[in-house]
This record gives C-alpha cells, sequence and structure tokens, in this order.
C-alpha cells in the first residue's frame, strides 16, 4: 500500500502524458477487488491444503527444505506457474477467474492487487510438486515468493532494464506486454518471476508500441461484484444461446473468443432454397 501511494505521488510530481497514471474509480475497485480476494482466498484454500495434505501423505517421496532446495522448488513452481497462467488465458472456464486481473485499463501497482474472488482451480497446476514430495507448506511459501515478486512489475514508470536483467526475469517492460489488449500482444508472457519459460516455450513478446491496457470488449463497471463475475455470466448466457452439447462444452474449453460457426440450412430443409 504504501509502494502504491508513493507511485500516485509520482505522478503529480512527475506526470508522464504517455502513461495513464491513477483513476479514482479504478484504484477504488482494485483495492476492493485486493480486500475480497484476501477473503475469498481463505475460504477456498482450505479443501485445497486438505487435497494437498492428502497427497503429500499418499507420496513416499520428499523433499527435504534445505538451502539449496529451496531455489529448486522456487524454480519448479514458476515453471508449473507459467503453464497455469498460460492455462487461464486460453481455457475460458479459467480465463473467468483471470480476466478480473485483465479489466483494468490502468496499469499501474493498484493493478497488481486486482486479483479474483475465485481462485479454486490453479491448484490443480502444482499437483506434481506435491507428489515429487513437496511439502504443501513449502508450495504455500513459492506461491507467496512468486506473488509478491509479481506486484513490482505492475508499473509505467520503470523503463527496461540492463539486457541480463531483461532476458532472464519478468520486468515491468514484459508483463506490460502481457497486460495490453493489442493483437501483437495477446496471450503473451506469461511469466512469474523468470520470462526465459516464455522464450522457450514461444510465447514471449518484446514491448514495442505503447501498449493499450484492459481487455479485448473491455468492461464499463467498477462494482467490484460484477467485476468479478461478469465472465462467468457471459459464459452462461453462450451456454444457454448453445443448440448442441458439444458447443456448451466449447464454450467451457475453448479459448475466450471462441464462438459457433454459423450453421447454414440445407435445401432439404429449406424448400425455397432448393433449385426448381
Amino acid at each position: 500500500m504504501l509502494l502504491t501511494v508513493l507511485e500516485l505521488v509520482s505522478y503529480r510530481f512527475h506526470p508522464d502524458e504517455d502513461e495513464r497514471g491513477y483513476a479514482a474509480k479504478d484504484t477504488a475497485a482494485s483495492l476492493s477487488m485486493g480486500l475480497g480476494s484476501l477473503l475469498f482466498d481463505a475460504g477456498w484454500k482450505i479443501p485445497i491444503v486438505a487435497i494437498y495434505s492428502f497427497l503429500y501423505e499418499l507420496t513416499p517421496l520428499r523433499v527435504p527444505v534445505l538451502w539449496w532446495t529451496v531455489p529448486l522448488m522456487l524454480l519448479a513452481y514458476d515453471f508449473f506457474y507459467y503453464w497455469s497462467h498460460r492455462g487461464h488465458h486460453v481455457i475460458r472456464l479459467l480465463w473467468a477467474c483471470h480476466v478480473v486481473h485483465h479489466s483494468s485499463r490502468h496499469y499501474n501497482l493498484s493493478t497488481a492487487l486486482r486479483q479474483p474472488w475465485t481462485s479454486v482451480t490453479g491448484w490443480v497446476f502444482y499437483l506434481p510438486m506435491i507428489l515429487a514430495g513437496v511439502h504443501p507448506a513449502a508450495v504455500a511459501f513459492c506461491s507467496s515468493v512468486n506473488l509478491v515478486y509479481q506486484f513490482w512489475i505492475h508499473t509505467e514508470r520503470i523503463g527496461t532494464l540492463p539486457r541480463p536483467v531483461e532476458y532472464l526475469f519478468n520486468t515491468p517492460s514484459h508483463h506490460r506486454v502481457h497486460h495490453a489488449s493489442q493483437g501483437g500482444y495477446l496471450d503473451r508472457n506469461f511469466g512469474g518471476i523468470l520470462i526465459v519459460f516464455d522464450r522457450w516455450f514461444g510465447s514471449f513478446a518484446a514491448e514495442a508500441e505503447q501498449p493499450v491496457y484492459g481487455l479485448t470488449k473491455d468492461i464499463t463497471t467498477y462494482n467490484p461484484l460484477k467485476v468479478a463475475t461478469h465472465e462467468y455470466a457471459a459464459i452462461a448466457r453462450d451456454v444457454a444461446r448453445a443448440t448442441t452439447w458439444g458447443d456448451r462444452l466449447r464454450h467451457l474449453a475453448k479459448g475466450p473468443g471462441w464462438q459457433p460457426a454459423p450453421r447454414t440450412e440445407s435445401p432439404a430443409a429449406n424448400p425455397e432454397s432448393a433449385p426448381a
């Protein structure tokens, strides 16, 4: 919160016409989403901890917590975070949770606090760590480190950093691309702490043109409840309109922009269009 206030003040004394800065309603919505996520996550984590603990007791493997294993745990967590984050962009049901974080048309430290209230599926991606013998508390520690690291990269006040840092780590420049809504920037730079997985798996894009933040179809509300649930409501509408069970499932499992192809009637079904 202190860093957010300092960044806000910096815009007053050093404004930049190329940066969006802060807007009162947007910032209030981000802070409300952050506070709400703390409350909801406390509930969601109870069954997750229970599942992790159950599976940890079943596996015969054990990874000790030592000075040299902790960095390996953090690296493993960042690898699985990359795939979790990528999955939350390409599977619409997961996107309905993650879209909250992308719903602001501003990009500042308060945006980092705009977190979802329905984080009920991401835990699945980290099951390999539990089954490999990493203690659930160690996984939680890695999650916290990963999340805290990503706070400072939500800013326009920092340009590009030295090339070795930009090559290895997720930076403000890389993450601005991730939050942009232009076509060439969509679904890029999924990394948490490291950016190398994006480079290896073909999802990296360097910052070139000025990012335009937000969604391809922006929402116009600052109501926290609507921000948290608007994509679920859109999915429900699409599923209700679907005419086949296959399309209903695809509305859940395909990407956010997927829509069924228009169906044309055959000549037999439409006698007026049949040849004379």
